[in-house]
């Protein structure tokens, strides 16, 4: 997602912290960000409350 690579300066980082950074930003964007379209909760609350995930 381009609010999470634009705003910064990735020069600083090595590979490795980049990757990390990357991977943390996608873990939360999948699993506990809020979305009112979903009733308030994050997709992983919302996948199940539909029992598409144990």
């Amino acid at each position: 997602k381009t609010e999470f690579f634009y705003p910064r300066d990735w020069r600083a980082f090595t590979v490795a912290q980049f990757v990390d950074e990357v991977d943390a930003y996608i873990r939360w964007y999948n699993e506990t960000r809020i979305k009112m379209s979903l009733g308030g909760r994050s997709p992983i609350e919302y996948r199940k409350s539909l029992g598409l995930m144990p």
